[in-house]
């Protein structure tokens, strides 16, 4: 993308979100990264921003005390750091525009920034004082717009969530705050400290009772609650004030020394530290999830609803299995197209470019699925491969049939011609057309890539020559009639192996068949239970990591001498460690419930029900 583009368009105090640029995500099929920035208007978002994409313009800036940025902008570039991702920056319309003045058209956009993103950067100017802190008031507000379960999402109160703030803390952003022009000394009570511990410091909480003291502590726990994981960096005045308003046409050689060195810093920080954007269940995010989860949002909002994780993710994953599921299908039909072009062939040669073509497209859907829990698109894509190998087996018979049929039209020509010049109607007539007949099963036998209906057409074309072969046989004067039985009775005993041969010929040819159809299950199996597994294995890391967070948290409450809250963290922690088993969905849950139902389900996507199934409507 060579320059910023919107994403979500704030008219009229609406959001919308904007077509061209929900089709660039949809096309992005790479993992991201997702940094936002939010704060007040007109303290240079914009630049850092631009600063991150690596260039001196792109976001705009603006020179005046007007907002310059409306809705959410977005600027996807190449990770400078993980080449398999893409950065995807958003800088977002300005908090508290006097222009605007509506409280309740930020909090939406200060939600959607952190549903959005892997890591929130909030940006102000001057100091942390509690005007800072109070600027951040949308934070006490998000668990009025945001929900995790949906059992929850239909209601206001905050102990609906099971697990509290711990719930959101698994899914929420790192948290950067970005200090402009920031002109003190780094110093508490005489002592140097780091930006880190200067933001902890503005966010320690007042001891004792009293509306004051909870007004004063209550953004700051929200912070706390939301975001264990701060950053802090405190900017320097870029340049001189006269300066400032041509700060996007600047050189970075004429900026201050200072500021580029903690620009630096930061741009070092958020490239190596921004995770890759998860939903809830730890699903990793591809831009055109990122799209479909925009879509969904926005139109939560705009209907009166409240954004509901767990809803969004849910419908994602609809849209993103059914796509999977065709995807699938289309790598198994590439597959198939260079072996569909050789028929006829022989039951080994489909049989392996089917398994392999198989083994892809199951690759392919695991890929790209998530959250098929029941196995249910994974089921649909077997029974879509399962058809479209039984139709090609079909048309690879067909083909068999139409080459066999055709060479013995051909290699039985000369002896037809015989027997319309009376060759064979001749005393030793039956000796010389037998000889002809086996020299003509001979040559049949020897052709090579007849495929899988050699046996059965031969069988049907003898039975056929058996009237032609009685005939010169009784009219044959130099045998005698016990010569003639014997000769009936020898021809009876080649129909009748022949008649083996083109049983043995499709019993092989089911066997394989259904061989194909265990392997296959098999294998889907296999991916699907290895996937599962992974799937758990990051919900329990997100899990733990939301439970250190909080643990550390109630400890510092502790060391704080906020024994009270304290003790509320310890019983919030309980409920969320009760309602995030991460053993109750291990290997024995997959065993003993997801995958014997999965099994069951490809058991009825077979191939061999499929093909005996069309192969019956084909011959009506």
């Amino acid at each position: 993308m060579d320059s910023p583009m919107c994403l979500v368009e704030n008219a009229d105090g609406e959001l919308h979100v904007v077509p061209g640029a929900i089709k660039y995500l949809m096309g992005l099929n790479q993992k991201v990264i997702v940094v936002a920035v939010v704060g007040l208007y007109r303290t240079g978002k914009s630049y850092l921003m631009n600063k991150l994409a690596g260039k001196r313009k792109g976001f705009a800036l603006g020179a005046t005390i007007q907002s310059k940025t409306k809705g959410i902008w977005m600027w996807c570039v190449p990770h400078p750091e993980k080449r398999d991702h893409t950065l995807v920056l958003l800088d977002t319309e300005g908090l508290g525009d006097v222009e605007k003045g509506d409280s309740k058209n930020d909090a939406w956009i200060f939600s959607l920034a952190i549903l959005l993103s892997s890591t929130l950067v909030y940006n102000s100017r001057g100091t942390i004082d509690n005007q800072a802190v109070e600027n951040l008031q949308y934070v006490s507000e998000l668990t009025e717009r945001i929900k995790v379960n949906s059992s929850s999402a239909a209601s206001s109160s905050h102990d609906d969530e099971e697990g509290g703030d711990a719930q959101f803390v698994q899914f929420f952003p790192n948290f950067v705050w970005a200090i402009r022009d920031f002109t003190l000394l780094l110093e508490i009570d005489g002592r140097n400290v780091t930006e880190d511990e200067y933001l902890e410091h503005s966010l320690e909480l007042r001891k004792g009772g009293g509306k004051k003291n909870l007004m004063y502590n209550l953004p700051r726990e929200c912070i706390r609650n939301y975001f264990p994981s701060r950053k802090c960096f405190v900017f320097p005045t870029p340049t001189t004030p006269a300066k400032m308003p041509h700060l996007d046409s600047m050189d970075e050689a004429d900026l201050c020394g200072t500021f580029r060195k903690v620009a630096d810093t930061f741009c070092r920080f958020i490239f190596q530290e921004s995770r890759t954007k998860t939903v809830k269940g730890g699903h990793k995010v591809t831009g055109r999830m990122l799209g479909h989860l925009i879509n969904t949002y926005v139109e939560t909002i705009a209907k009166g609803s409240v954004p509901c994780l767990e809803n969004a993710v849910l419908a994602m994953a609809q849209i993103e299995n059914q796509a999977a599921v065709d995807e699938g299908l289309a790598v198994y039909q590439r597959g198939m197209e260079e072996v569909k072009a050789l028929f006829p062939v022989d039951m080994g040669q489909i049989s392996a470019h089917h398994l392999c073509s198989d083994h892809q497209a199951t690759q392919a859907f695991m890929k790209r699925s998530f959250k098929d829990e029941n196995g249910d698109f994974l089921k649909a894509l077997a029974v879509a491969i399962a058809k479209h190998y039984a139709d090609l087996l079909i048309q690879n018979e067909d083909a068999s049939e139409k080459k066999c049929a055709s060479l013995l039209e051909k290699l039985s020509a000369p002896m037809a011609q015989k027997i319309k010049e009376g060759i064979y109607a001749t005393p030793g007539g039956y000796e010389l057309y037998c000889n002809h007949h086996d020299n003509m099963v001979a040559q049949y036998r020897a052709e090579p890539d007849k495929g899988v209906r050699a046996e059965e057409i031969l069988e049907q074309f003898l039975k056929e020559k058996s009237l032609e072969k009685n005939s010169i046989l009784q009219a044959d004067k130099k045998l005698t009639e016990n010569e003639k039985k014997i000769h009936e009775e020898k021809e009876r005993s080649a129909v009748l192996e022949q008649e083996k041969k083109a049983a043995e010929e499709k019993r092989l040819e089911m066997e394989r068949t259904m061989e194909d159809d265990r392997r296959s299950k098999d294998e889907k199996l296999k991916q699907m239970e290895e996937k599962m597994k992974e799937e758990m294995k990051q919900q329990e890391r997100d899990f733990h990591r939301a439970l250190e967070c909080k643990m550390q948290e109630q400890k510092d409450l502790l060391e704080k001498g906020h024994k009270e809250k304290a003790d509320l963290m310890r019983q919030e922690i309980e409920e969320f460690k009760k309602s995030n088993t991460p053993e109750k969905e291990g290997g024995g849950f997959l065993e003993s419930t997801v995958m014997p139902v999965l099994r069951l389900g490809l058991d009825a996507a077979n191939t061999f029900f499929q093909y005996k199934l069309m192969r019956g409507a084909f011959m009506k």
